[in-house]
């Protein structure tokens, strides 16, 4: 019976300890982040970077941005490179900006130039290792904080995100201004999308394998990668920092966005990120055929434009909770930090309660002149003494207040 008991108090021992050890890298690691700033501007430096390589899929982890960059070195080594550039350069710009020293830590002022750097490598006709191409990557990613910021100061009238609209603009620019007869940087010949799918094509010539690693690919073109392997990783790297993101990227990025990200993870919440999901593949069939006509990427337009739609929805149900946008973390803090806000909330309806019951007594204070104690110290009561002798000439009054069991003496004159 003894040895029994011994073994499993090892065993809940070691789970103990192995959970520990998973949330030392799980979530957005935050003993790393206060680790890295005892240390050089190097170390924080890189933790900035694949913290903002992470963020493209709402993820503050520098481990999981450690493993999408070599996911993006197994798709092109190319893309991969451009990709840590950009993110550098528009790391260091914020810097140089002065703009919120906590948000360029979470990597929020790298994303974009993450993938501003990678995508301008897809689009690029001169193929892997033109080296030219990294003036325009270093410009067009100097440029994302500054739009960034500009964009922030309206959205934050709505509360709301810029995402990836920076990258969007940006891109747009680029490929417009450049196009495909360019002498030096020239772009792929983006032709009118008439036809999303081809016309023979069928649900009976679809493969269960095709289906299969659509998932992977899927979660890939986030980054503009088509290996399956790549967008394994990435799914590796989701599942470290979060199970809930992970799961709600395999069924849909702006299911995964909205769900348990922008919005506490609840059953209502999580329907109307699946709808809004569904609208963001008509989006991106409508708007995709829009820019083709005018031989420009979609980017992420479709994703932007369909979101920030339903995250400025209004609603009295209280299931349907958006959080501020400064409190916004993984999906499994928000919901932590729900149940602490309704906690909170509970205690202070319980006070206010209680303040009800006591108004009576601090009337009576205010018609005497008195000044009442708040509720949490006032462990008294005041009695008027009769009989009191006069002081120069004047009759006069005391009053005797016991505060923590400390009588405190008021003396007045009529």
């Amino acid at each position: 019976m003894d040895n029994s008991n011994q073994l499993s108090h090892e065993e809940a021992s070691a789970r103990s300890f192995l959970l520990r050890v998973f949330g030392l890298f799980s979530g957005d690691m935050r003993l790393c982040g206060e680790w890295v700033k005892r240390h050089t501007v190097v170390i924080q430096l890189l933790d900035w970077i694949f913290r903002g390589v992470a963020q493209v899929m709402f993820v503050n982890n520098p481990l999981s941005g450690l493993l999408i960059t070599a996911g993006l070195f197994l798709q092109n080594p190319w893309w991969a490179l451009n990709g840590l550039l950009g993110t550098f350069v528009s790391t260091v710009s914020a810097i140089i900006l002065g703009q919120n020293r906590e948000a360029i830590s979470v990597g929020l002022y790298g994303y974009n130039g993450t993938l501003v750097g990678v995508l301008m490598a897809v689009f690029s006709a001169k193929g892997s290792w033109y080296w030219w191409l990294l003036l325009p990557n270093v410009f067009m990613s100097m440029l994302c904080p500054v739009l960034s910021s500009a964009l922030s100061s309206v959205a934050s009238k709505w509360d709301l995100p810029v995402f990836t609209l920076p990258f969007n603009i940006l891109v747009c620019l680029h490929v417009a201004a450049t196009g495909a007869n360019h002498s030096y940087f020239p772009e792929v010949d983006i032709q009118p999308n008439n036809h999303l799918h081809p016309p023979n094509d069928s649900i009976k010539s679809l493969k269960i394998s095709q289906l299969l690693l659509s998932v992977p690919v899927g979660v890939g073109q986030v980054y503009g990668c088509d290996s399956p392997w790549t967008g394994g990783v990435i799914l590796l790297a989701l599942l470290l920092s979060s199970p809930t993101i992970c799961l709600h990227a395999i069924l849909g990025s702006a299911a995964g966005m909205l769900s348990g990200v922008f919005y506490v993870l609840t059953w209502q919440t999580h329907l109307l990120a699946l709808i809004c999901a569904l609208f963001c593949a008509y989006m991106t069939s409508a708007v995709s055929k829009v820019m083709s006509v005018f031989a420009l990427p979609a980017c992420t337009w479709p994703f932007c434009l369909s979101t920030l739609i339903f995250l400025l929805i209004s609603s009295e149900i209280p299931a349907i909770c958006r959080l501020p946008l400064s409190v916004v973390s993984y999906p499994e803090e928000n919901r932590r930090y729900r149940r602490q806000l309704e906690a909170s909330e509970e205690v202070q309806h319980s006070q206010q309660s209680g303040g009800q019951d006591e108004a009576p007594l601090k009337k009576n204070g205010e018609r005497k002149g008195l000044s009442v104690p708040c509720r949490d110290c006032l462990l008294g009561s005041a009695f008027k003494n009769s009989g009191n002798k006069p002081q120069n000439g004047k009759r006069g009054w005391n009053i005797r207040v016991i505060i923590d069991g400390d009588p405190i003496a008021v003396r007045g004159a009529n």
